[in-house]
C-alpha cells in the first residue's frame, strides 16, 4: 500500500463545527439575583453586625449603682475625648484585684454582682462598661476597646502592683482580657468561657459568607494567648452551645505549659456560677499557692 505524498494539507479539514449555546433568560435572571441576593446578605452583614456582638444597656450619667459590698465609682476620661465609667470594690486586708473584663451584655449595673465570688475571697474586684454601654461614651471599635482596656489596666497597676493584679475575661471579655495579658505581666489569667478566635466563632453561623473580610472584630485569642507570659486558667462548660468546650481546649493546647482547663461537665454558657465546682475552682485559682507555683515556674520571660 503505498502513501500519496503531494496530496496537498487542508487546514479546514481539522475546523471543528462552533456550537452556539443558548442560556434560557430565566437562567440569567436566577443568576443575578443569587448573586444579587449573596451581596445584600454580605453588605447587611456587614453592616449590621455590631447589633448581634453587642447588646448594650445605656445609663443616664446620674445613674446611682446600689450594691451590698462597699464600692467606689471610677471614670477615666479617654484622650479622643471617649469616657469609660466602672465600679472598684475594696475589702480589707486585700490579695489583690481581679481585674473583670465582661461579656457582650447588659451593663456593670448588673455584672456588678459578680463581685461576691471574689471579694468573698479576698479580693477587691474592678470592672469597667465598654464604650456604648452604662454610663461609658464615645465610638467603639475593636483597637479603642483594647486602648481603653489598656488605658485602665495602666491606672489599676498604679493602685497595686502587677503581681497583685489578676485578669479576668468572661464570654466576649476573654478576646480582649487575653490581649491586655499579652501586653503586660499580671499575676494570672483567668478566661471563663473563651472563644479560640472570633473569627473562628462567628464563622460557625456564617459560614457561607467570607467571614474574615466582613468581620470588624477578629479578636485573636488564639495570637494574644502566645504572647502571655503569666500561668493561664480557664473555665468551660463542657455543654456551652454558645461558644464550644472545644475552643477553650484548643487554647490550652497551645499554651500546655502554662495553662490548665477547669472543665464543669453539665456547665452551659451562662450558668457556670450556679456550679459549685465553679466555686470550688475558683477558690483554689485564686488562692493555692501550690497550683499557681506549678505553672508559674514555667513561665517564659518576654522575647
Amino acid at each position: 500500500m503505498g502513501l500519496i505524498l503531494n496530496q496537498k494539507f487542508d487546514r479546514n479539514c481539522l475546523t471543528l463545527p462552533i456550537t452556539k449555546i443558548n442560556i434560557p433568560m430565566s437562567w440569567w435572571i436566577i443568576l443575578l439575583i443569587i448573586v444579587g441576593s449573596y451581596a445584600f446578605l454580605c453588605i447587611l452583614f456587614y453592616f449590621i453586625q455590631e447589633y448581634f456582638m453587642f447588646h448594650p444597656e445605656k445609663l443616664p450619667l446620674n445613674f446611682k449603682y446600689k450594691y451590698p459590698f462597699p464600692f467606689e465609682e471610677k471614670h477615666f476620661e479617654m484622650e479622643d475625648g471617649g469616657y469609660i465609667n466602672g465600679i472598684h470594690f475594696r475589702v480589707p486586708n486585700t490579695k489583690g484585684v481581679v481585674f473583670y473584663v465582661k461579656g457582650n451584655s447588659r451593663s456593670i449595673k448588673g455584672w456588678g454582682k459578680f463581685a461576691k465570688d471574689f471579694v468573698g475571697k479576698g479580693y477587691d474586684f474592678f470592672m469597667v462598661d465598654y464604650r456604648g454601654f452604662g454610663k461609658s461614651r464615645g465610638k467603639r471599635n475593636e483597637t479603642i476597646i483594647y486602648n481603653d482596656l489598656q488605658t485602665v489596666y495602666k491606672w489599676l497597676a498604679k493602685e497595686y502592683t502587677e503581681e497583685k493584679i489578676i485578669i479576668y475575661g468572661r464570654s466576649i471579655g476573654s478576646g480582649f482580657a487575653t490581649r491586655i495579658a499579652s501586653w503586660n505581666s499580671p499575676k494570672m489569667l483567668i478566661l471563663d468561657s473563651p472563644y479560640f478566635s472570633f473569627i473562628t466563632q462567628i464563622s460557625r453561623y456564617a459560614f457561607i459568607l467570607p467571614v474574615k473580610w466582613l468581620l470588624r472584630y477578629h479578636v485573636r485569642t488564639d495570637l494574644f494567648i502566645k504572647k502571655v507570659t503569666c500561668p493561664i486558667f480557664i473555665i468551660h462548660g463542657k455543654k456551652d452551645r454558645l461558644i464550644p468546650f472545644s475552643a477553650g481546649q484548643k487554647l490550652i493546647d497551645a499554651r500546655p505549659n502554662i495553662s490548665k482547663m477547669f472543665p464543669i461537665d453539665e456547665g452551659g454558657h451562662n450558668n457556670l456560677p450556679s456550679f459549685p465546682e465553679y466555686h470550688s475552682y475558683l477558690y483554689d485559682i485564686l488562692n493555692n499557692d501550690q497550683l499557681y507555683n506549678q505553672y508559674a515556674k514555667k513561665v517564659p520571660s518576654h522575647s
